[in-house]
C-alpha cells in the first residue's frame, strides 16, 4: 500500500459494519473490492498456487529452490534458435504476426503426430488440437465435460494446476490411490463402483502415468490396458496429461494410455518440457466429436493460438536435431536426479523417497510428526524451498510429504539444498522427539519466513 492508503478500521466501528451490510447487498461490495458481491460463483473456490507463491522468495539468488519445475533452458542452442526466429520474421514475418486457425497451424499439427509416435500413438492431424500450453488443453476438456458438482478422479496426489482446473469449474475432486507402480487400478475400479451406487457423475479420470508430477512414479506397463478399460467399462473419459513422457532416463518410452483406445482417451501434450516453455505451445489429440468442441471453446477463449509460437516451434522441428535435444535433455536430468537421490541418502536417512525413472521430481515422505506446511517457513529462513504435499490434494491430505524438484539446479547447487533442508528437518524432528507433534508444529508456526530485505 502507498502512502495515502488508509488504515484498516476497527471491524466494531460503523463503517466497517455499513461496509459489510454493502456486501450482502446485490451490486455492491466493500471499500477494498466494491465488486465482491458480483463475483460468479465459481470464482469462490479459487485460491492462489502454493508453488507460484513460492516463487518471490525461491527466485532470490541466495535460496537454494527445489520448489519450481523449471527446465533447464541453458541447455538449449541459443545462439541457433535466435537466427532461426531472425530468419522466420525475415521470411515470414507477415504470416507470423498474423491471426490463424483456431484449431492450429496444419503443418505444426502434422509435426506434432511424429512426437507423439514415439509412444506409441498412430493418429490423424484433424484430431490434433494447438492450445496455449496443455494447462489450456487441460482447462478447455474440462470446460466442456465438468459441470459444477460433477466428479473427477485424480490420483492421490495430483498435479496443483490440475487441481486449480478442476475447482474453478466447481468439481468434485475424488483421489484414488498410487503406489511405486502408478494408479492402482483396483482402487480405481473401487471408487468408480463406490460413486455410481451413490448416484454421483464421475466425468473424468485425470492422470499423468509417466514420471508423475508430483510423485515421480510411472503407470507401470500392465497397467495401462487395465486403467483405459475400466474407465471405458465405467463411462469415463481418461485425461492423458504427459509433458514428461519423453524425459525418461533409460529406455524407450512406454506406450501412451492414447494408444490402448483412441477413443476413451484425450491426450494432452507440451513442448515445455521437451523444448521451452516460453512458447507457450501444448496440444490435445482427442476423438473427433470432442475435437470440434474443444476448437469451438478455444476459439471462443482466444480466437486462435499464437502464430509467432506455432511458427518458430515448426521451425525448430525441422531445422534441428530435437530429438538430440531431448536426448541430451535427458543426460542432464539423469545427472541432477542422482544427486538428488544421493543427496537425501546422506542427509535424510530418516526420510523416505521415490526413485523417478524420468521427469523432474522426487516425492518425499517425512519422518513421523512432521508437517512439512507448518515448518516451510523456517525451511526458506534456512534458504531452501520446496513444495509442501498439502499443495497436491484437493482435500487437505500430504503434511507428511514433500515435492523435491531436481530439474533447475545444478549437482552442487541440490546438494547444497538438501543439505539445508536435512538441518531444517532434523531440527524439526528433535522437537517432535522432546514435545511431540502439537508442540513442534507450535514452535513452527511461530517462526515467520524472512522478508526480501532480511534473507
Amino acid at each position: 500500500m502507498n502512502e495515502r492508503s488508509e488504515q484498516a478500521p476497527d471491524p466494531t466501528t460503523p463503517t466497517v459494519a455499513a461496509a459489510a451490510a454493502a456486501a450482502a447487498e446485490p451490486g455492491r461490495g466493500t471499500r477494498l473490492d466494491p465488486w465482491l458481491a458480483n463475483y460468479a460463483d465459481r470464482t469462490h473456490g479459487m485460491k492462489a498456487s502454493e508453488i507460484r507463491a513460492l516463487f518471490a522468495v525461491a527466485n532470490r539468488p541466495e535460496v537454494v529452490s527445489l520448489a519450481g519445475g523449471m527446465p533447464f533452458l541453458a541447455g538449449l542452442p541459443l545462439d541457433n534458435i535466435a537466427e532461426l526466429t531472425q530468419k522466420l520474421l525475415t521470411e515470414r514475418g507477415a504470416v507470423a504476426l498474423q491471426y490463424g486457425s483456431g484449431q492450429g497451424e496444419e503443418a505444426l499439427r502434422e509435426q506434432i503426430l511424429d512426437v507423439m509416435a514415439l509412444e506409441g500413438i498412430r493418429a490423424h492431424s484433424d484430431d490434433v488440437v494447438v492450445t496455449t500450453g496443455s494447462q489450456q488443453a487441460l482447462d478447455l476438456v474440462t470446460r466442456i465435460f465438468v459441470d459444477p458438482g460433477d466428479v473427477v478422479l485424480a490420483e492421490a496426489p495430483s498435479y496443483v494446476g490440475a487441481l486449480g482446473v478442476f475447482r474453478a469449474y466447481q468439481a468434485d475432486v475424488v483421489h484414488v490411490e498410487m503406489d511405486d507402480a502408478g494408479l492402482v487400478p483396483e482402487a480405481l475400479e473401487q471408487a468408480l463402483s463406490r460413486l455410481g451406487a451413490e448416484g454421483r457423475r464421475v466425468k473424468l479420470l485425470y492422470t499423468v502415468p509417466n514420471f508423475h508430477n508430483p510423485a515421480g512414479v510411472t503407470l507401470a506397463l500392465e497397467r495401462r490396458p487395465r486403467i483405459v478399460e475400466i474407465a471405458r467399462r465405467h463411462g469415463v473419459l481418461v485425461l492423458e496429461d504427459n509433458p514428461y513422457g519423453l524425459l525418461g532416463f533409460d529406455g524407450d518410452p512406454l506406450p501412451a494410455l492414447h494408444s490402448y483406445d483412441p477413443e476413451a482417451v484425450v491426450y494432452l501434450g507440451s513442448f515445455s518440457k521437451t523444448f521451452a516453455p516460453g512458447y507457450r505451445v501444448g496440444w490435445a489429440l482427442a476423438p473427433h466429436a470432442v475435437r470440434e468442441r474443444l476448437v469451438l471453446a478455444s476459439e471462443s477463449a482466444i480466437l486462435c493460438p499464437s502464430m509467432m509460437s506455432q511458427l518458430s516451434i515448426s521451425t525448430y522441428l525441422s531445422t534441428c536435431d530435437w530429438r538430440g535435444q531431448i536426448k541430451s535433455f535427458r543426460e542432464v536430468y539423469r545427472e541432477r536426479r542422482d544427486a538428488m537421490l544421493g543427496s537425501l541418502a546422506e542427509h535424510l536417512p530418516a526420510a523416505t523417497w521415490t526413485v523417478p525413472a524420468g521427469g523432474f521430481y522426487t516425492w518425499v515422505t517425512l519422518p513421523a510428526g512432521l508437517d512439512a506446511q507448518a515448518m516451510l517457513p523456517r525451511a526458506v529462513t534456512g534458504l531452501v524451498a520446496y513444495v509442501p504435499g498439502t499443495a497436491f490434494y484437493a482435500d487437505g491430505q500430504g503434511q507428511d510429504h514433500m515435492r523435491l524438484s531436481f530439474c533447475y539446479p545444478t549437482p552442487e547447487r541440490i546438494h547444497e539444498g538438501v543439505r539445508r533442508l536435512a538441518t531444517v528437518v532434523n531440527d524439526e524432528h528433535d522437537l517432535v522427539r522432546m514435545f511431540g507433534t502439537g508442540a513442534a508444529t507450535q514452535v513452527v508456526r511461530g517462526t515467520q519466513a524472512p522478508s526480501p530485505n532480511q534473507a
